[in-house]
This record gives structure tokens, C-alpha cells and sequence, in this order.
């Protein structure tokens, strides 16, 4: 009889333990900003000149296992701001009123996933100072150390940013991942590889049905997906393991419209619209 309920009770973990890790997320891409058009050859090498892209600026949003992660947190703008003040209400929508259209408020994000650290991309995390972030550790220790020196690079990177993740830091939200292929929470794992910035990092999410890879910036567009070209050297420290990433990513999904680039407005046209500029992502 001991034996038997020695094997219930381990079914019973076993069960528990297979069901947290077989969580299916609810996938959502939300646009909160809008641009042009932009040139092929300007965003990969090779590119036509007779070919574009639409634009646009957009976050994820991850619905499962009683968290509400986001992937980046978009940016935000104010008089005080250092970044580009083009926009306007006609283009442009803060992060935060952007999920109220899901009925979110910013205080029920759990989680923020950052890509990495470009202001279009982790300027929005001061609006969810409750969220947990999670962060590539070598990318951070660049974005706050090493940029800022003589040979160090900061094209895309705003002070404001900097303070922001090191306060983040300070109160205790911030984990700092470390490698390729780690299990951030069930379901969900993050990969590195592309150097769009010094370790940019892409996320693999399940989903009820197939698995969808939020690229971010790791892919700019369908377009580096389809031709499987580096966008242009200046976008990545190292454009062979960024065209590298692009292949394996394309291993890990066959179904190319499943890998979400970072700024392809062409993601708001195939997925079906749940809200204003919401798309479900399945």
C-alpha cells in the first residue's frame, strides 16, 4: 500500500511539474508607433533599390501561466527627452496607453524581457516600475560600462536609458541572464547570437499551436528572413553570426511568418486584429 501511494504521489509531481513546464502563451504584437517606407539595400546588404519595406515600431506582449510578460517596452517621449521628437498623436501612442486597448494596466505587467538596450526598445520600462526585467548580462555590462568609453560604441543608446536600467537594477528587478538557450520561465527560452548589439538576445515562445520566435531586432524585417541577408555592418557588431541567426531561427521555425521581426509593419497585415494596431500572433 506504501508503495502505491509512493507512485501516486510522484505521478502526481510528475503531472505537476510536466503541466508548468507545457504552459501555452497567448502571443500579441503591438504597434505603437508608425513610420515610412524604407529601401531593401538600406537594411540589407545586396538589397534592390527597387524594393521596401513598411515600418514601424512595435512590442510584444505574452499571456500565460498568470504572467503578463513583455517582450521590450517600447519608448516614451517627453520635453525633457534627448530623443528624436518627430513624433506626434497622429504616429505615435505610449507603451502603456498602447495595452490598455488589451485592457492591461501597466501595473499588471509581470515580466519585461529586454532584446536589447536601443531607445526604441528599452526606453518604455520606467512605465512599469513594478515589472520584473530580464536582461542579457554581457549585454548590460556593455550598455553601461563599456559603451561609454573611448573605444566603446553607443550608437543607439541614450543616458537616460542607462540611468534607467541601473536603477531598475538597484531596486532589485533586474536578472541578468547569462548564455544561449535558457529557459526564462516555462515555455519561454531566450537565445543569443546575432550581436545586433553586443549581446542581443530573441525569445521562443509555445504557444497552443506552433512555437513563435519574437526576433526583435535580431531580424529588422521579413525581408532579412526571406533573403537571408545581414542588414548593414553598422547594425551589428558581427553581420556573419547576425546572417547565422537568421538560418537557425529558420531551423527552429520553417514557417517564417512564426518569426516575428522587430519592425516589419507587414506583421499587422497576416495576423487577425484584436484591437487598434493588436494583432494575435497564432
Amino acid at each position: 500500500m506504501k508503495k502505491i501511494v509512493v507512485l501516486v504521489a510522484f505521478f502526481c509531481v510528475g503531472a505537476g511539474v510536466y503541466a508548468q513546464r507545457s504552459i501555452a502563451y497567448e502571443v500579441y504584437a503591438i504597434r505603437f508607433a508608425k513610420s515610412g517606407f524604407i529601401k531593401a539595400s538600406e537594411i540589407a546588404i545586396g538589397g534592390s533599390d527597387k524594393d521596401s519595406v513598411a515600418d514601424c515600431y512595435m512590442f510584444w506582449l505574452l499571456k500565460g501561466g498568470g504572467r503578463n510578460i513583455l517582450v521590450d517596452a517600447g519608448f516614451t517621449l517627453n520635453e525633457n527627452s534627448t530623443r528624436n521628437n518627430s513624433w506626434n498623436s497622429s504616429n505615435y501612442i505610449r507603451p502603456d496607453s498602447a495595452l490598455l486597448r488589451l485592457k492591461l494596466q501597466p501595473g499588471e505587467i509581470t515580466d519585461i524581457i529586454i532584446t536589447h538596450p536601443h531607445w526604441d526598445h528599452i526606453g518604455g520600462i520606467t512605465l512599469f516600475p513594478t515589472a520584473q526585467v530580464w536582461m542579457q548580462q554581457d549585454d548590460y555590462t556593455y550598455f553601461v560600462g563599456t559603451a561609454w568609453q573611448k573605444n566603446g560604441d553607443h550608437g543607439g543608446f541614450y543616458k537616460e536609458d542607462v540611468k534607467a536600467i541601473v536603477a531598475t537594477n538597484l531596486d532589485g528587478r533586474l536578472h541578468l541572464v547569462k548564455g544561449d538557450s535558457i529557459e526564462l520561465f516555462p515555455g519561454i527560452r531566450a537565445f543569443i547570437g546575432s550581436k545586433h548589439t553586443w549581446e542581443s538576445q530573441y525569445v521562443a515562445v509555445n504557444t497552443s499551436a506552433e512555437r513563435v520566435i519574437i526576433a526583435s531586432d535580431n531580424s529588422w524585417y521579413y525581408y532579412n528572413l526571406q533573403h537571408l541577408t545581414s542588414i548593414p555592418p553598422k547594425f551589428t557588431f558581427d553581420p556573419k553570426a547576425y546572417v547565422h541567426q537568421l538560418k537557425r531561427m529558420r531551423r527552429m521555425q520553417p514557417n517564417i511568418s512564426l518569426i516575428i521581426p522587430g519592425h516589419d509593419a507587414a506583421v499587422f497585415s497576416q495576423f487577425p486584429t484584436v484591437a487598434e494596431d493588436v494583432v494575435r500572433i497564432r
